[in-house]
């Protein structure tokens, strides 16, 4: 059994993230998502290529929402409160 296919509740957030935006892009090796766990709970970064900011934003905003809801969800049942911040590869937040 390899690192890459044991996933501890701990890290199950950050790696579906990370899998269903790789579905989702056109550039899949420029997504990193990092974790940090703070007073507030969890914060999940994302980051990916410029290219493919439209496609994780999406329409008015909705594939975002949909991804921080799922999260949301996610973290309820780790008794976890998840946040997913974007980033825009020129370092603005989204």
């Amino acid at each position: 059994m390899t690192d890459e296919a044991t996933t501890t509740d701990e890290t199950i957030d950050r790696d579906f993230v990370e899998y269903v935006v790789k579905q989702i892009v056109e550039n899949p090796d420029d997504v990193s998502v990092d974790r940090e766990i703070d007073e507030m709970g969890v914060l999940l970064t994302l980051k990916v290529n410029k290219d493919d900011m439209g496609k994780i934003i999406g329409k008015s905003g909705q594939t975002a929402k949909a991804l921080r809801i799922l999260l949301r969800i996610i973290g309820s049942k780790n008794n976890a409160r998840v946040n997913l911040k974007i980033v825009e590869p020129g370092g603005e937040e989204v």
